[in-house]
């Protein structure tokens, strides 16, 4: 297919600015966020997790800072018409191993947010709360369900958060693979629009992991089911860290364009 393959240039520093802007924002706006007062915007049982919130304004403004770099990249000048057969696709430009965990990272956040909202009845709710701050006794006491979760107020930014990251990286990505430019050039970009979404998708995950851990800390009510849970999520808060590690580094050290 037709492609166009600009010379060598001097490297463009408003993609990095712009990585460090939207890191930079979400810095402030994150905490800002978190201690909002939330009872008016439909948190009926007046749980505050102000991490969940300040993971998820982070997030989004690392995959807005990022978006805003591809924007501002100029288009390549003084072009070479050249030909290609092969068709660009965007799984060969994304980093295979770490979009691959992300990708598993979001379904698993998904599904966590989905068992939560299905254990988060207003009785079940009451009970994980009492116990987790008052550690209560589980003898005489209905047992607590194993994860602590506040009902969909906080389940609803996440999914909202992932779907609107998600759709907007992934159009991000099309049009990095059909615009011009050569194959490193694209790469980098991709990279980097797949490291701004895995501060998202990792940082959210690692929240939530966080809150079901907490609670398994502090109760001795989970019994088998709260053991089994524990060998799974602990493992994977490893990785989420990792994978969000990654992602941090990829957006404050970019690479510099071949040259």
């Amino acid at each position: 297919m037709p492609d166009t393959v600009s010379p060598p240039a001097p490297r463009h520093l408003a993609d990095r600015y712009a990585r460090w802007a939207g890191l930079a924002v979400g810095a402030i706006a994150a905490p800002l966020w978190a201690t909002t007062d939330i009872s008016r915007f439909g948190n009926d049982y007046g749980f505050d997790v102000p991490l969940v919130s300040a993971v998820m304004a982070f997030g989004l403004c690392a995959v807005g800072g990022v978006l805003l770099g591809d924007a501002l990249t100029p288009r390549p000048q003084e072009a070479v018409r050249t030909a290609g057969l092969t068709p660009r696709r965007v799984k060969d430009l994304v980093p295979p191993r770490i979009t691959v965990l992300l990708l598993l990272e979001a379904v698993l956040l998904v599904l966590l947010v989905g068992i939560g909202a299905a254990k988060a009845s207003p009785d079940a709710i009451h009970r994980a709360v009492a116990v987790a701050t008052h550690n209560a006794a589980c003898d005489g006491v209905p047992k607590a369900p194993v994860s602590l979760w506040p009902g969909m107020f906080y389940g609803n930014q996440i999914l909202v958060s992932l779907a609107i990251g998600t759709t907007a990286c992934a159009w991000a990505l099309r049009r990095i693979a059909h615009r011009p430019g050569d194959d490193q050039q694209r790469r980098n970009r991709s990279r980097a629009i797949t490291a701004g979404w895995g501060m998202l998708a990792s940082g959210q995950l690692l929240a939530v992991l966080l809150m079901i851990a907490s609670f398994l800390t502090n109760t001795s009510c989970e019994g088998t089911l709260g053991t089994v849970t524990a060998l799974v999520i602990y493992p994977t808060g490893l990785l989420a860290l990792v994978t969000l590690a990654w992602s941090l580094f990829t957006l404050v050290a970019p690479r510099a364009v071949r040259r």
